[in-house]
């Protein structure tokens, strides 16, 4: 049998990994509520690993501002505020204007093409009023920019800020509007006038 030499191979993830997105995702989306106590052993059983892969998440997820640890006592979801928009928007914009720049230098026609095409489907969502998918479509959009940015840091950053706009959405805290489709085509309009 042929095997294929050009193929991506898939990305191996540990059980923390694993465990840290689950439970990330879960927070996110409200499964585990705010203020709710999360136990070790219980998430350990419910996702197949040990607990020391999950306590090794909790502890990068209080790092991220997503759970409260209280030594020898609890794990908690922590609250959401909804006011805290104010405070996660501004650095997230900044970042992403700053990768706008940067990825000027990077820019090609593909880009260009996958920038429009992702803003269409973005127009779509909203359009149908799927404000999940658009919510995801626009994290797709501002994406294409900061990989094109070539930037590890502000990728990471970008990442972590992101999680906590997803969160504040399914809280009903952000609602997305067709103005953004507009701010979407002006940032591409900018980036390719730029080039």
């Amino acid at each position: 049998m042929p095997i294929p030499i050009n193929h991506s191979r898939p990305k191996r993830k540990s059980a923390k990994e694993n465990a840290f997105n689950q439970i990330q995702q879960w927070i996110i989306e409200g499964t585990l509520k705010p203020g709710e106590k999360l136990n070790d052993s219980e998430l350990a059983e419910a996702l197949g690993v040990s607990r020391t892969p999950i306590r090794e998440s909790l502890q990068l997820l209080e790092v991220q501002g997503f759970v409260k640890m209280y030594p020898g006592k609890a794990t908690q979801v922590t609250e959401v505020k909804k006011e805290s928009i104010k405070d996660l928007l501004p650095p997230l914009a900044s970042l992403q204007a700053l990768s706008a720049e940067l990825a000027i230098s990077h820019l090609n026609d593909e880009v260009i093409k996958l920038l429009e095409r992702t803003n269409e489907r973005f127009a779509e969502a909203i359009h149908s009023k799927n404000y999940f998918s658009a919510l995801r479509i626009d994290e797709e959009f501002h994406q294409i920019i900061v990989d094109t940015a070539k930037n590890p840091y502000i990728h990471n950053i970008v990442a972590d800020l992101q999680a906590h706009v997803r969160r504040l959405f399914f809280h009903n805290s952000i609602i997305l509007t067709k103005k953004s489709i507009d701010e979407h085509q002006t940032i591409i309009n900018l980036m390719v006038r730029v080039k």
